[in-house]
């Protein structure tokens, strides 16, 4: 079990990749229709990203978000690989997680209705707490 911990991670990597290449598959054709030049744009906050349409600053704000809080994620399941001790309720708050902010990902870009945004990071971040106390708990056991 200790190698399976790593498949969700492997792909939310690979979702954060499709992430990225959406945001710039919409970002470009926006910039060029606003007629915005990229040094303009050289900050995600002001009256140049203000030009963009919501939906693709949407994207853009989720990919920055895969950036940020899943590098708690991919630093606990890798605890636990090295550990050896990764176990099948380990792996299914991982996959959880992972789906999780999949469709936090889906729903951000697309609907993104705040309070329900804010219900999945909630509940996403939950997935995270028992897998750190169980890291944890390893390395000092």
């Amino acid at each position: 079990m200790t190698t399976a911990i790593l498949l969700p991670v492997a792909v939310l990597v690979a979702w954060t990749l499709i992430v990225w290449a959406w945001m710039l598959a919409t970002r470009v054709p926006a910039m060029q229709k606003a007629r915005l030049h990229p040094e303009k744009a050289k900050h995600t906050r002001g009256d140049a990203w203000n030009a963009l349409p919501s939906e693709v600053r949407q994207i853009a704000d989720n990919y920055n978000h895969l950036m940020e809080q899943p590098t708690i994620f991919y630093a606990i399941a890798l605890v636990l690989a090295v550990s050896g001790e990764a176990g099948l309720i380990d792996v299914g708050l991982a996959w959880a997680y992972v789906g999780l902010r999949i469709i936090h990902s889906l729903w951000q870009a697309t609907k993104n209705v705040v309070m329900i945004r804010f219900y999945l990071f909630v509940v996403s971040t939950l997935m995270l707490f028992p897998l750190a106390g169980r890291a944890i708990y390893l390395l000092v056991s």
